[in-house]
């Protein structure tokens, strides 16, 4: 593993490379270390879009030696929350990193002009990018690449214009169709004139014994592909789950106003995978192919001029684009999706920010004096026509939806309608009141922070204590921590079981084993916990949207007083209770 630190300050176009071998030694890599640099790199009460709230890049000491570990995390002061910003990303950017010879790549600063920045191996150039500030964040892609595309395989990370705005939900696109999305990392990079990254070079990755390391690795790729778990990715995607959540009453529809979709048959990954799916990707390093492409054709003239875009696909933004804003037609959500990804929007903020605007509409508490037109479930084309509005900036209400649900609750009134999580718009699981907690603790506010939503479900046939239960999700939640330090796509959380994880890193050098890997994932979360509650987190006050008490999950009615109580142990379990 490299134990390089690339550190770059847009400000004075001046760079440092720099090692740390006690920072990866005692935190690993990944989220652990990453936290560690946030912690160390961002001034305290530092504004999110303040040029030196740092953007910092994290590998693992595993990436790029074995299948599935495809994963980059990225750490910032997030816009969307005021707190920890956290986003793990795919595509090709881990072996950019590799390739580049670094573990970290850290940006401060603000650049005077529009520009992107190229890494290849030692070398960092600092190049203008005012002709493609505005382009699409496809079209970005294609333009660095032509550029940059000499020097072999790069990875491209780049923004849109939502990141050019600072809009709060923002994301960073890479390579293809993959993201470090949520939390509103594409606004840091807007906010430093920052346009994208490309990365790469010719370094490459010490073995220490082969022969061990042939045989682990052979032994790991027979059992991922001949799992089943993983066959159900690369077949369907995540997109399988839509038709078994709304069968339970777990699929959220029409602004989480229910869990049963009526239409969820024609929005299916089964439907999706029959009658649009064209393309199946990967992540560099990974065998399973579960990124989906669809494709949607458009008539761009009269009378029979089309042409054929790829969009990529999953229940997330499948939930947020159809079920929750009530649309059963997959070409429509492959439209909103297409718009949504050339701005460079989070997909998820985006659908439950126009959910929320949709049931607030229908409540009378906003009127057509801010929407200037009405708001309906189901009815694509208003939705086009408020992207377009945001995107354009066509009045405040709509500058103020690009905030996200939260920020429009408290403004306008309907915060009880705004379905967040610690100001993180929610992902696309509604099985019961463990989920909600799940989402609430969780690091990021993300269904990929713990497995609640599967504990719920769980529990719709077997019983389990009250304190059993939150022991589970803490349990579960901190072994991901060491997941996400490793940079594992949680998708093999499976197949990298702890004593695996220990036998793997100690085949590469490193000594860990299982006690001091339980020890880091508790270290983990404490130096968390202390950047987001030094940022304004206190987790002794959470609390649901209103509606979510109103609606049954599949599991049942949350209720106040339990899901309180069990905030209160988890903290307590957690060893937080009495530092607020």
């Amino acid at each position: 593993m490299h134990r390089k630190i690339l550190k770059i300050d847009l400000e004075t176009k001046k760079y440092d490379i720099s090692e740390d071998s006690d920072l990866y030694t005692q935190w690993m890599g990944g989220t652990g270390a990453g936290i560690k640099l946030l912690n160390r790199e961002c001034p305290k009460d530092i504004d999110p879009l303040d040029p030196q709230n740092p953007i910092i890049f994290n590998t693992g000491p595993l990436n790029g030696y074995f299948p599935v570990i495809t994963k980059t995390v990225a750490m910032f002061k997030s816009p969307l929350t005021g707190n920890l910003g956290e986003s793990h990303g795919g595509g090709r950017f881990f072996q950019g990193m590799n390739s580049a010879g670094f573990s970290s790549v850290i940006i401060t600063g603000k650049a005077k002009k529009p520009c992107y920045i190229c890494i290849y191996n030692n070398k960092v150039d600092i190049k203008e990018a005012g002709s493609i500030w505005g382009q699409s964040a496809p079209a970005t892609e294609r333009i660095l690449r032509e550029a940059e595309g000499g020097k072999g395989k790069l990875s491209i990370a780049r923004i849109g214009p939502a990141g050019e705005r600072l809009s709060r939900f923002a994301c960073v696109t890479i390579d293809g169709s993959r993201h470090f999305g949520r939390l509103g990392i594409g606004a840091v990079f807007g906010s430093k004139n920052l346009k994208g990254l490309v990365i790469g070079g010719t370094t490459s990755l010490p073995v220490v014994n082969k022969k061990e390391y042939n045989k682990f690795y052979s032994e790991i790729y027979t059992e991922i592909k001949e799992s089943t778990l993983m066959k159900k990715y690369h077949d369907y995607g995540t997109s399988v789950n839509v038709i078994p959540l709304s069968k339970i009453g777990g699929l959220p529809t029409r602004n989480f106003s229910q869990g049963y979709f009526e239409g969820s048959s024609q929005i299916s990954g089964e439907k999706f995978a029959s009658d649009y799916l064209i393309q199946h990707t990967a992540c560099t390093h990974c065998p399973v192919g579960c990124i989906h492409i669809g494709k949607l054709r458009e008539k761009f003239s009269e009378p029979c001029h089309y042409k054929t875009v790829k969009v990529s696909y999953d229940h997330e933004l499948i939930y947020a684009l159809g079920s929750n804003l009530s649309i059963s037609y997959a070409p429509d959500i492959l439209k909103l999706l297409d718009y949504i990804e050339k701005q460079g929007w989070d997909a998820i903020s985006m659908g439950v920010t126009m959910a929320w605007a949709t049931d607030a509409f229908l409540h009378g508490i906003i009127t057509l004096k801010q929407t200037d037109l009405p708001l309906a479930f189901g009815d694509t084309s208003t939705y086009m026509e408020m992207m377009n509005r945001i995107a354009t900036g066509y009045s405040e209400f709509y500058r103020d939806l690009e905030a996200g649900a939260d920020y429009c609750g408290r403004k306008y009134g309907g915060l009880d309608l705004a379905i967040c999580f610690g100001k993180n718009e929610a992902p696309g699981y509604m099985t019961g009141e463990n989920t909600y907690l799940g989402f609430s603790v969780g690091i990021r506010h993300s269904h990929l922070d713990n497995a609640s939503y599967s504990l719920d479900q769980k529990l719709l046939t077997t019983q389990m204590e009250e304190a059993k239960q939150v022991e589970t999700l803490l349990l579960e939640e901190r072994w991901r921590f060491i997941l996400n330090s490793l940079v594992i796509c949680l998708f093999a959380r499976e197949i990298y079981k702890k004593d695996r994880v220990v036998k793997l890193l100690n085949l590469q050098g490193h000594s860990w084993d299982e006690n001091s890997l339980d020890d880091l994932s508790k270290r983990i979360h404490m130096e968390k916990m202390a950047f987001k509650m030094a940022n304004g987190f206190d987790p002794f006050s959470i609390d649901l949207p209103g509606k979510l008490y109103r609606v049954k999950s599949a599991g049942n009615y949350p209720a106040e007083e339990s899901f309180k109580r069990k905030n209160k142990l988890y903290w307590e379990m957690a060893g937080v209770a009495g530092q607020k």
